[in-house]
């Protein structure tokens, strides 16, 4: 049902923009340390484009494809991610990017790499206000440590130009302590089978 927006902030909208930005915060779960984007004209600038939702509109952050108009994003996770949907924004002209293919858990890809199969390749529209999500099919992103993302080609310009880039998913822990676990328990069963063996026999002699 529509309602009336007074000289105040609509709360209803503002609970609404936040929760759509909490649904884009996969962001937050990127190893930046090792995110690479390769042909990028200026160096970390494809970090730049993963950043909050509500910050999608700075103009000002934005990365520029250098030597033609392909772009390859090397994105690894702080743990497993299920991947459900990507934006992405650009200008509204021929450097917006024109496809998108995604590739799961191939660490340092190159562009020699991306003649292989994606797992999901979309046809982009041009987006220049970040508003056209485009759905990933889950069951092939439900376990996801490293995402890499090729954009081959563009509307015609030369190069191509990106301004955001919004990744929407659950992030889970990686269980590093398994490790540690196993070796305890490993090194713990020795000793207890040998108990085991001794009380069958204590308790047949008496």
């Amino acid at each position: 049902m529509a309602h009336g927006h007074g000289p105040g902030r609509c709360r209803c909208c503002g609970e609404e923009a936040a929760e759509r930005g909490a649904a884009w915060a996969l962001y937050l779960r990127i190893d930046r340390q090792r995110l690479q984007c390769l042909n990028e004209r200026r160096e970390g600038s494809g970090a730049t484009v993963f950043r909050p939702w509500e910050e999608r509109g700075d103009r000002s952050q934005f990365v520029e494809s250098d030597d033609d108009e392909e772009l390859l994003f090397n994105i690894p996770f702080t743990g497993s991610v299920k991947l459900k949907g990507v934006i992405v924004m650009g200008e509204d002209d021929g450097t917006h990017p024109a496809e998108m293919r995604l590739f799961r858990n191939i660490p340092h890809m190159s562009f020699d790499d991306t003649a292989r199969e994606p797992e999901q390749t979309f046809s982009l529209s041009r987006d220049p206000l970040g508003e056209l999500e485009y759905p990933t099919k889950i069951a092939r992103f439900s376990n996801v440590y490293h995402l890499s993302m090729h954009f081959p080609k563009n509307f015609g310009a030369e190069t191509t130009k990106i301004f955001y880039i919004g990744l929407k998913g659950e992030w889970t822990e990686a269980h590093r302590h398994e490790v540690t676990i196993c070796n305890y328990e490993a090194s713990a069963n020795p000793a207890d089978h040998k108990l085991e063996q001794i009380t069958p026999q204590t308790h047949f002699i008496s």
